[in-house]
């Protein structure tokens, strides 16, 4: 139960070092800010004993004093909060506490070594105030005590005396006493959750003054207490009551835009056409096909259809881009399938070897191939390999100087190519083929045509930082941001909240580097459609590393496949991203780039073709993690990200 002061002192210091770490504050217009909160508390007591204990009981009077001693004991307790606003509130915490410890070792008058510890706890009381000075999260707090006796015995041992393990007398069933601390909140959950759940690293101090646990002699008892406190609470996404500075509101000229869908819909079904790289990644120095690729039996492969990935599932963006992401991991299934039913296909499997010669990146090509041949039984002379130093569109390349190990992890791969219309499809000149991709249907909730547009032209120049406040007809606030770019993108479902219609008074709230702010005003008019709307189209084009004009291969796809599907009056949403590799102004550039260049075809397109009356909605994100659609911890999603995604959405 007790350990030595030093560890004790080790202890303390982690703990503070935890609490007082600086943390850069979440996204303040867009948390909610829940009243009351729920919670518990798992702490350790680091104890001090000062004072005398000799007259343990009427039965025992030690030969000499005990006067310092220490230990370490647990508390748990179990709690609730009041915060009306941000700056201060009340806690109250009920539960357990000990404080137990263990004496100095001391010699009797006769030489002989003496012990004495004791098992002293408590039913504890604890309200206290709480207050945030700085920030919301950081806070102090303090309060009184009181502590009910629950257990009070100890145990004596003397060299050559029998050990002694009794009941504390004249100890006091009560006692009163304060303590003072300070704590951080971590957020756990998103921002736009109203279930708030945060873990709340906490150290307090409860001096001796009323920490005397007996009525007889003098012991006394400071206690350091180092934990943290899990709580959970519920609020309203969006509305906060923040206690700030009255800011120097100045008139500046900025462009702000407003743009909203006629009706919001809950959720829309989605029909895509959805890319299969043509890529198989490898780990570094393995020539062995990596588990998260899905391998199959034999016995699995013989009845395995493509078609069984294509079933109708609802998601929403995690769950879509989890979903597709297990459709490109059977990728050598879908290969091995298409191979099955057309005997007449073939493919080239290109390794490269990352800078082992040709021969190692022929193994992984081979590996491939083993895995088509044995458990597809693709005839092998349908299947060429081959090895290279590095793949034929490398990521690494000449003067790269950043992300090198994320460049490298790109080049570890397996290339396959092939000109069979049963497994590709051309979609620019001669030599541009892309394996065909497969069909997903979807029900995507929260669709992208449902959010409204907000742009402040040249934000970032302009701007440290920008907000919203949306306000609706009874004077209830949102708040969203801060945001730094110069667009973004709001549920309408989020602003509706509960609400099936409203009209709304928008402020953007520009932050000028001095302080002053700048306000700009709109307003907008939302309608929900609770009816299930039309479905849409979507198709995906993806790009090479650092690549924006090979949107112009694509020129025949998107004439061919997208263009023929926007009818008249649609809306086409585009939106670009790119993977997080290099800088993020050069990323959030090149996707733009590449949105931008596939609009300019779907115009000309269009404009051949005499469809009219079509709306552009051209998006651009670069490496935003809240907008990409896929995450960027391994090289299929960085490449699933280089991406420009199209939705074709018909008139409402």
């Amino acid at each position: 139960m007790f350990e030595g002061s030093s560890a004790i002192r080790r202890y303390i210091l982690l703990t503070l070092l935890l609490v007082t770490i600086p943390v850069a504050a979440s996204a303040q217009g867009i948390r909610p800010h829940p009243k009351w909160w729920f919670g518990g508390a798992l702490a350790a007591n680091f104890n001090w004993y000062n004072g005398t204990a000799q007259i343990l009981n009427d039965n025992l009077t030690t030969p000499s004093p005990f006067h310092q001693g220490n230990g370490f004991s647990p508390y748990l307790v179990a709690g609730i909060e009041y915060r009306p606003n941000p700056l201060w509130g009340g806690m109250l915490y009920v539960g357990y506490d000990d404080r137990s410890g263990g004496w100095d070792e001391i010699v009797t008058s006769c030489g002989d070594v003496a012990t004495l510890t004791t098992t002293t706890s408590y039913l504890t009381i604890e309200p206290s105030f709480r207050l945030a000075p700085f920030q919301e999260r950081f806070y102090l707090f303090a309060g009184p005590r009181v502590g009910i006796n629950l257990y009070k015995s100890f145990h004596y041992t003397e060299a050559g005396s029998p050990d002694v393990k009794d009941e504390w007398s004249a100890i006091r069933g009560l006692v009163v006493s304060g303590q003072i601390g300070a704590g951080y909140d971590f957020s756990l959950s998103q921002d736009t959750d109203p279930t708030q759940v945060d873990f709340s690293p906490f150290i307090s101090f409860n001096p001796y003054f009323g920490n005397n646990p007996r009525s007889r002699e003098n012991w006394a008892i400071s206690t350091v207490r180092a934990g943290f406190i899990m709580k959970i609470g519920k609020g309203k996404v969006g509305e906060r009551r923040v206690v700030v500075p009255t800011p120097i509101v100045v008139e500046h000229e900025i462009m702000f835009t407003v743009r909203a869908p006629k009706a919001v819909p809950i959720k829309r079904r989605v029909r895509e056409t959805f890319p299969l790289r043509n890529y198989v990644f490898f780990e570094q120095g393995s020539t062995k096909i990596p588990v998260r690729y899905v391998a199959l039996t034999k016995s699995q492969a013989s009845s395995f259809k493509e078609e069984q990935l294509q079933d109708v599932q609802p998601v929403n963006m995690e769950g879509r881009s989890q979903r597709q992401m297990a459709v490109y991991y059977n990728i050598l299934n879908t290969l091995g399938d298409r191979m099955r039913r057309s005997p007449g296909t073939t493919i080239l499997l290109s390794g490269a070897s990352e800078d082992k010669g040709p021969e190692f990146g022929k193994q992984r090509a081979e590996a491939v191939k083993k895995y088509l041949v044995d458990v597809f039984g693709i005839e092998p002379s349908r299947i060429t390999t081959e090895g290279r130093e590095k793949p034929r569109l490398p990521s690494m390349r000449e003067g790269a100087s950043l992300d090198l190990d994320l460049l490298a992890s790109g080049d570890r791969r397996v290339d396959i190519i092939s000109t069979s219309p049963e497994l590709a499809i051309q979609v620019g000149g001669p030599t541009h083929y892309i394996l065909k991709p497969v069909q997903i249907v979807a029900v995507v909730e929260d669709p992208l045509d449902s959010h409204v547009f907000f742009t402040v032209a040249d934000a970032d120049k302009e701007f440290t930082s920008w907000s919203l406040e949306i306000t609706d007809k009874n004077g209830v606030v949102q708040r969203f941001g801060p945001f730094t770019r110069d667009l973004a993108t709001i549920s309408g479902n989020s602003i509706l909240g509960g609400h099936a219609d409203g009209d709304y008074k928008i402020v953007m709230v520009g932050q000028m580097e001095d302080g002053r702010v700048v306000r700009k005003s709109s307003s907008v008019k939302l309608i929900r459609r609770d009816t299930p709307a039309a479905e849409a189209v979507r198709f995906s084009i993806l790009f090479d590393f650092d690549e924006a004009k090979t949107v112009d291969a694509y020129e025949k796809f998107l004439n061919e496949m997208v263009v023929p599907l926007i009818p008249a009056n649609s809306t086409v949403i585009i939106h670009g991203h790119s993977d997080m590799i290099g800088q993020d102004a050069y990323n959030l550039n090149l996707s733009k780039e590449r949105a931008a260049g596939a609009q300019s075809i779907i115009e000309r397109g269009l404009a051949k073709a005499g469809t009219k009356g079509v709306t552009f909605e051209t998006l651009h994100f670069g490496e935003d993690t809240d907008y990409a659609p896929f995450g960027n911890n391994s090289p299929e999603e960085r490449f699933y990200n280089r991406t420009v995604i199209i939705d074709i959405v018909p008139a409402q």
